[in-house]
Parts: structure tokens; C-alpha cells; sequence
């Protein structure tokens, strides 16, 4: 995170005549409760699950990638109080397509009075002006997410020009029923994961994933970020070898914080992926099943995990065939950049 000068007051020509509304930059770290004010009074009505801390907000923003929040966030206030705020950032995809990224959260009684939508043309622009200064070498598109449950967002941005581009779902699966028999491929094996596999599981993951859609590397840098994250468990990752080869994985991880103020048992089986040499083998298939049977010993109740709806390699069917079931859709929207 970086220390650039605060903006303060900031005009935007469609902000709403509202007596006192103000906008204005980020601050700083003073800034990080407030945002997470803003994140818990949005999620229950907007149907998100998430348990934020302190903690972890600080961590995200020591980890940024091609952002400055001293320059890429807008905070808006009504009489000093923050009631909404909105971050932007750029990455670019293997392909040469170049994302630029928006995304914000608003207090609930503030919504459908033009705000959001004032800040969402203000990131806009302010992405335009980033854009400019790239290489015009690939596609460019405004980005953003949304799930089905967040009827305010999903409305800002289809009168804003954004298109569905992409489904994910999030799945889950109660523990409580049988678990299919999966043996592990011929040859392979799962090795408790030691400090000195971190990099060369990480290495594996970033080649895994390259025929996924969207594909682009993960950094070492953003990887640090989840190393100091209390959900980094690699001691729950199932990694299977071939001699020194990683072959696949799943990255699994626990969030009491979340599990405690749900009153669940949750599990998830995250970063599941396989080199190519090995797919087609029901090595993927046997290691989340492992997972899940790893998770129940531990005394959880279920499991859980996203996956790309349109996945060509069939990662939908298999976590179906193992039980997982549907419970949220989110949409990925784009807009072409003029």
C-alpha cells in the first residue's frame, strides 16, 4: 500500500444534491473500519455471507495488485459518517486482454438515490485515465461482479451498459451422506505439504490453471498476502505427487471467524487443479473426496466452493458427481472500453 496524497472533497458533476453528502479519497488505515462498517451493514441485505476483520483488511490492502487506494478508492460520507466507498484495479490476462476492475458497497438506505451510480461513472473514469497510459496491444473492458442475491448491484450495472460474460456458482455438500469410492491414480500420493513444497505447489497451481478461463498468473506478492492470512492452512491441502512431481491439488481452509457467526461447520475445498499430464486420471475426483473426508473427521458438516460454471474441462459435473450442490449464482459483467 502505498502513501500518495489524500484527496479530499472531491466533485463529481452527477452526485445528487443531498444535504450533506460529501465525497473524497482514502485516508489511510483510519480508513479500515469504516469500510468495514460499510461491508456488514450491506451483506445481509444484499444475501453475502462473509465475516471481514480488522485484520484481514489491513492484510488485503498491504497486497494490492496494480492499485493505489490513495489514488484508485472514493469514499462517500453523509454528515462525516461513511456510507459508501468503491475501489478500482487493472490486470492483465495471458491473452493481452486488459480488465479493469470496479467494485464498491453502499449502505442500504442510501441506495436508489443516484449515489452509487455517480461513483460507479466517477471509477470509470478515473479507469479511463489509467487505461491511457498502457499499450493499446489487447481488448479492454470495465469489469464487475455480482451475485444473484444483490438485486441493487445487478440493477446499477445493467443500466450501465454492463453485459453478462460469465456464471460462477457456489456449491456445497453436506457431509452427513456417503462419499463415493475414489482410489488414487496409480503412482501417486499424497505428502503431508512441508515449507520447502510451498513455491514448487504454488509453480504447479499457476500452470494448472492456465487453461482456465480468464487465466491470468498469480504473483508471488498476492500469494504472500494469503500466507499471512489466518486461513492459510497448507497443513489441510491435499497434494498429490508423481516422485518430485506435483501432479494436482486441493488447497483447502477453514474460516472459524465465518463459521462462528453463522453457527455452522464449514469446510472448504478450494484450489482444486490438476497438472495436464496427469488429467483424465479421477485424480481431481479423489483428492476433494479425501477432502471432504478429512473435513468430517474434524467434525465439520459440510463443505463448500466456487466453481466457473462453463468450465470446458467439466469441473461441474464432477463436483456434482460427488455430491456438491448449487446454492448461489454470481455473474461476472463486462462493458467494452471506448
Amino acid at each position: 500500500m502505498t502513501t500518495q496524497s489524500k484527496q479530499e472533497n472531491i466533485i463529481l458533476p452527477e452526485a445528487p444534491a443531498i444535504p450533506g453528502l460529501t465525497l473524497r479519497g482514502f485516508r489511510g488505515e483510519v480508513d479500515f473500519p469504516l469500510m468495514l462498517a460499510v461491508i456488514h451493514g450491506s451483506k445481509d441485505e444484499d444475501g453475502i455471507q462473509r465475516a471481514d476483520t480488522l485484520a484481514e483488511v489491513k492484510n488485503n490492502y498491504q497486497h494490492l495488485l496494480n492499485c493505489d487506494p490513495y489514488r484508485d478508492m472514493l469514499f462517500a460520507e453523509m454528515n462525516g459518517q461513511v456510507i459508501a466507498y468503491n475501489r478500482v484495479f487493472w490486470e492483465q490476462l495471458e491473452d493481452k486482454t486488459r480488465l479493469y476492475n470496479l467494485f464498491g458497497f453502499l449502505l442500504p438506505q442510501w441506495r436508489r438515490k443516484k449515489i452509487g451510480a455517480a461513483m460507479l461513472r466517477h471509477a470509470e473514469r478515473h479507469l479511463r485515465e489509467i487505461a491511457a497510459g498502457h499499450p493499446q496491444d489487447g481488448e479492454r473492458f470495465f469489469q464487475s461482479f455480482a451475485a444473484d442475491t444483490e438485486k441493487g448491484a445487478l440493477a446499477l450495472l445493467g443500466c450501465q451498459g454492463y453485459t453478462p460474460i460469465r456464471y460462477e456458482i457456489d456449491m456445497r455438500r453436506d457431509l452427513s451422506g456417503p462419499f463415493p469410492e475414489t482410489p488414487m491414480p496409480e503412482g501417486l500420493e499424497v505428502r503431508p505439504v512441508e515449507e520447502a513444497h510451498i513455491w514448487p505447489i504454488f509453480d504447479a497451481m499457476n500452470e494448472a490453471f492456465r487453461d482456465h478461463w480468464s487465466y491470468r498468473q498469480q504473483t508471488r506478492e498476492e500469494f504472500e498476502g494469503w500466507m499471512k492470512s489466518p486461513t492459510f492452512k497448507p497443513e489441510l491441502w491435499k497434494v498429490a505427487w508423481e516422485s518430485d512431481q506435483v501432479a494436482g491439488m486441493v488447497m483447502n481452509f477453514l474460516n472459524p471467524v465465518e463459521n462462528e457467526e453463522y453457527k455452522r461447520k464449514r469446510g472448504y475445498t478450494e484450489g482444486i487443479c490438476v497438472r495436464r499430464a496427469w488429467r483424465k486420471r479421477g485424480l481431481a475426483r479423489s483428492l476433494i473426496v479425501q477432502s471432504m473426508k478429512m473435513f468430517k473427521e474434524m467434525g465439520m458438516t459440510e463443505t463448500a466452493h466456487g466453481v466457473d460454471a462453463q468450465n470446458l474441462s467439466g469441473a461441474l459435473r464432477l463436483y456434482q458427481s460427488v455430491g456438491y450442490r448449487q446454492v448461489k449464482q454470481r455473474t461476472i459483467f463486462r462493458k467494452p472500453m471506448e
